[in-house]
């Protein structure tokens, strides 16, 4: 890992992945500039500088990228699979403007180094439609069918991101993440992901209650808590690696099965009513870390069971502020 102290912008910062981002950079050294069209929800930024900008806005963008040697292009209209299965005209128009403007700002600032976040939903829907999935590696999203709407926007982003590595020489990176949790991230409002979701919904039951589960609950994935996360996003930086790079776990789970764990985690044991009119997403989505291992030397070591009992007392104490939190107590503290 690269010593130096950077000058840094974060965009997304007032997200989740960001803020433990900002403060994981904060925490090397490094003087870092969080943007975001928001201030963080839970907790005051840590950085040395926070702008409150559309990076919609192309100027908005030249105002990110000034002064600083890397950028980690986290900024992104995104959500849960409820939310980006009906806003893709929305979602994908917002997220076309972010990118674009922030790879010409970074150009035009002469940045050193440049970092762009995708998604595992990049990877075509006919290698996903079976539970017990293949793994996905990295070349296996061309030839191309992602996710409708955020996934193309994805993939036409990294697509974009490589050309201007081509074009104008940027040095850039490009990371795909599979499913990231742990504690800030959302768990209502339409746009949390299944972990917080489920976490919410365990905190708000009582011992014995069923609660409701999109899909048939078979349906698998792997998730990666966000410590994992940010350690990879800082090591990939450091590399100089420039090809696409998965950043997740490889430890499928299926849908039930998380919400064994959130009970498990809430010390309740919870009934599941299944919802099949709910979006689900493809069938069976896992990482391939074979190459992430090999560019890292390095790969996320903390296991779901863990990572959910590390992130449930925080929902549970953010749903108790509320006097939504049913007992027991999480026993172990928020990390």
């Amino acid at each position: 890992m690269s010593e130096a102290k950077r000058r840094v912008t974060v965009t997304g910062a007032g997200g989740f992945i960001g803020h433990h981002l900002v403060k994981r950079l904060k925490g090397q050294g490094h003087w870092v500039r969080g943007v975001d069209l928001r201030l963080p929800e839970y907790d005051a930024s840590p950085a040395d500088e926070f702008l409150v900008l559309d990076l919609r806005d192309e100027g908005n963008c030249r105002r990110a990228a000034h002064g600083v040697q890397d950028v980690y292009q986290l900024a992104a209209d995104m959500g849960g699979i409820g939310y980006i299965s009906h806003n893709h005209a929305t979602l994908s128009r917002n997220n076309v403007l972010i990118n674009a403007h922030m790879l010409e700002a970074a150009r035009l600032a002469k940045v050193q180094r440049y970092l762009y976040t995708s998604s595992a939903c990049v990877y075509p829907s006919f290698k996903q439609h079976d539970e017990h999935v293949t793994p996905l590696t990295e070349q296996d999203a061309i030839p191309a069918d992602p996710e409708k709407g955020y996934g193309w926007e994805k993939l036409f982003a990294e697509q974009l991101t490589r050309y201007y590595h081509e074009d104008h020489g940027l040095d850039a990176r490009i990371v795909r993440f599979h499913n990231i949790y742990g504690p800030l991230g959302a768990y209502e409002g339409g746009k949390e992901k299944a972990p917080g979701a489920l976490m919410r919904k365990a905190a708000e039951a009582r011992d014995g209650d069923a609660i409701p589960v999109w899909g048939d609950g078979l349906q698998t994935r792997s998730f990666c808590h966000v410590d994992d996360c940010v350690e990879g996003l800082t090591r990939l930086m450091d590399s100089g690696w420039t090809e696409p790079l998965n950043l997740g776990t490889d430890e499928l789970v299926t849908v039930n099965q998380l919400v064994d764990l959130c009970a498990e985690a809430a010390g309740k044991k919870l009934r599941k009513v299944h919802d099949l009119s709910k979006p689900q997403g493809v069938r069976g989505r896992n990482s391939d870390n074979a190459l992430l291992r090999k560019v890292l030397d390095w790969e996320p070591r903390i296991a779901l069971r863990d990572g959910i009992a590390r992130t449930y007392p925080w929902v549970w104490q953010e749903m108790a502020k509320q006097g939504r939190a049913r007992p027991p107590v999480p026993r172990r503290g928020v990390r």
